[in-house]
């Protein structure tokens, strides 16, 4: 499995860095995504819903700890590309996308901020 597009939708808060979309193999989207800022440094949270008892329950993660390093990899590698655009002035459109030497990117909406 492979990340074939990754795409940064970067937000102004405290915390909370990034929206991210990743595209696995040209076949397989994830939304909502999230590029976090911790104590330690940053992290990726993966998509999440609440439940009624308020906690929030993973849509999608990966089921092993080698995927995930693997994911997260990619996916700071593609933020931080992106936040080094950002300092250096560079002007983007509203959406912007990192792409991975994979493959091409697909058609995709900003997710809701």
């Amino acid at each position: 499995m492979e990340i074939t597009d990754v795409k940064i939708f970067p937000v102004n808060e405290e915390r909370l860095k990034a929206y991210v979309t990743i595209v696995l193999d040209n076949a397989f989207l994830i939304r909502d995504l999230k590029v976090i800022q911790g104590p330690s440094g940053f992290f990726v949270a993966m998509p999440s819903k609440k439940r009624k008892d308020g906690t929030y329950k993973d849509l999608a993660h990966p089921i092993n700890a080698e995927t995930r390093t693997k994911m997260e990899a990619v996916i700071l590698e593609a933020y931080r590309q992106e936040a080094g655009r950002a300092a250096s002035g560079e002007t983007k459109a509203a959406e912007s996308a990192v792409e991975t030497e994979a493959a091409p990117s697909a058609t995709e909406e900003k997710p809701p901020a």
